[in-house]
């Protein structure tokens, strides 16, 4: 049994990809960009907003510093007004986040989406059940730099043998391998089984019950 486990949030513990996929694409309506389909989205997202912005601007856009403060701005005014207008919970995921905390595991989320929109709307979907959120912070590098996930687990009081990370993309499985960790990816989000055994995943759930069966095990 793992003592500790590490969410990704988006794709993972949360379907948010037509909110994000919403907001970046008013920003390209705003500068006359061609917008881009959902699905294309589960591409672009993963790495934070500045390179999902990166991803969506057309080829050959001229990304100065200026334009990127201001299409991130504009991002982030629109996604933080619109997060929850279609993100849900995966269908079974709070009830075996919920049985793993019953059963005692510590329970942490690592997102790259920015600290602020992460808190809240973790606690919207899963109130009472995470002991710790970390989102991204100005000035440090996001996943899958292990530095946050190394002070998280430091909060926890974790080690990497007891401690899981759990995520959806190949940024996840990353993660976890350059923070030591075993890393379990999850077919219910964004991206597919090749991705993430290709990463080299230690363990791919094909839904929440399996996830749950292999953490308490």
């Amino acid at each position: 049994m793992y003592k500790n486990v590490i969410f990704d949030l988006d794709g993972t513990l949360l379907n948010t990809l037509e909110d994000l996929a919403g907001a970046a694409n008013w920003v390209c309506a705003l500068h006359g960009w061609p917008v881009h389909t959902v699905e294309e989205f589960k591409y672009f997202v993963g790495n934070g907003a500045p390179k999902l912005l990166e991803r969506v601007a057309p080829a050959g856009t001229e990304l100065t510093e200026e334009l990127r403060r201001q299409t991130l701005e504009e991002f982030t005014l629109r996604y933080n007004a619109h997060k929850s207008d279609k993100t849900t919970a995966y269908p079974g995921v709070p009830e075996v986040v919920r049985r793993l905390k019953e059963a005692g595991v510590v329970l942490a989320v690592l997102s790259n989406k920015p600290h602020e929109a992460a808190q809240p709307v973790v606690e919207r979907y899963y109130p009472g059940l995470f002991h710790r959120v970390q989102g991204a912070l100005p000035g440090l590098p996001v996943k899958p730099d292990p530095t946050l996930l190394r002070r998280l687990m430091e909060e926890l009081g974790a080690s990497p043998a007891d401690t899981l990370f759990v995520g959806d993309s190949n940024v996840d499985i990353r993660t976890a391998k350059n923070g030591g960790l075993a890393g379990c990816g999850v077919l219910w989000g964004f991206r597919t089984r090749q991705e993430l055994e290709g990463e080299g995943a230690d363990y791919v759930a094909e839904d929440a019950q399996e996830l749950a069966e292999l953490i308490l095990r």
